[in-house]
């Protein structure tokens, strides 16, 4: 069924019915992707410079209540409290200068309250062997941390799924460390920068918060939409041959 007809000189355009509508349908979703995607790349390029600006602003105090990931999140702050050590966990395979080790994270219980917040406390080396875990010191007593907040569900590439063995994770999955833990913690991972004699290193490198594979899908996206319109004209335009017969020469 044909809705339109034109036709230029030997061209005809006769676009069908249902094709139409399908290609139409298939290109709004498109579309409407790749807006959503450049989306989220514009909030994570807004949570970059927040970032930027946070590490010359003053640290924000973290208490006993519980507050909000999204207020928190690429922001400097300050927190008191004593280290859980029994709830250390170290995350495999993480590497320093091409020296592979692991991520030490512990909570820190705040002070006045129920609440906690888990800690990377910075990178140590790996020991000879997988079997032989590197010997940590975790500060006792009181203690007064700054840091960084960051998405405690951002995750490594993991190949395989693993489950945790004894202390070495591969990966944070944070809501079963809070399950597992029965710790009730605040939202976010706070990427410690207080010096401590700990023999942990603390170089955190600027986060990355997936601006450019956001803008990548989103270029995909428009890219298919394009590809969608442009073999819809293709496809309904022909050349008439038998007004090619006819046409006198």
């Amino acid at each position: 069924m044909h809705g339109v007809k034109l036709r230029v000189g030997a061209w005809q355009f006769a676009p069908t019915l249902w094709p139409t509508l399908a290609t139409l349908f298939f290109f709004v979703l498109t579309m409407w992707l790749g807006n959503w995607q450049s989306d989220r790349a514009e909030t994570k390029r807004a949570l970059q410079a927040r970032y930027d600006a946070a590490i010359q602003d003053a640290p924000i105090h973290v208490g006993s209540s519980l507050l909000m990931r999204d207020s928190l999140l690429y922001r400097k702050l300050e927190v008191q409290g004593v280290f859980d050590d029994a709830h250390t966990i170290l995350l495999d395979n993480r590497v320093y200068d091409g020296v592979a080790g692991y991520h030490v994270l512990t909570p820190l219980r705040i002070d006045g309250g129920p609440l906690a917040i888990l800690v990377n406390r910075g990178w140590v080396a790996a020991g000879r062997s997988r079997e032989q875990l590197p010997l940590m010191q975790t500060p006792g007593g009181h203690l007064k941390l700054e840091g960084m907040a960051v998405d405690p569900y951002s995750r490594y590439l993991e190949l395989t799924h693993t489950v945790p063995q004894g202390r070495v994770w591969q990966n944070l999955d944070f809501s079963r460390y809070a399950a597992d833990s029965h710790l009730t913690l605040q939202p976010v991972l706070l990427l410690q920068t207080s010096a401590q004699n700990d023999g942990l290193r603390r170089d955190w490198p600027r986060p990355d918060t997936g601006v450019s594979m956001h803008l990548s899908y989103a270029f995909q996206w428009y890219s298919l939409a394009t590809t969608l319109a442009v073999l819809w004209l293709v496809m309904n335009v022909k050349r008439d041959r038998e007004d090619d017969v006819q046409r006198p020469e």
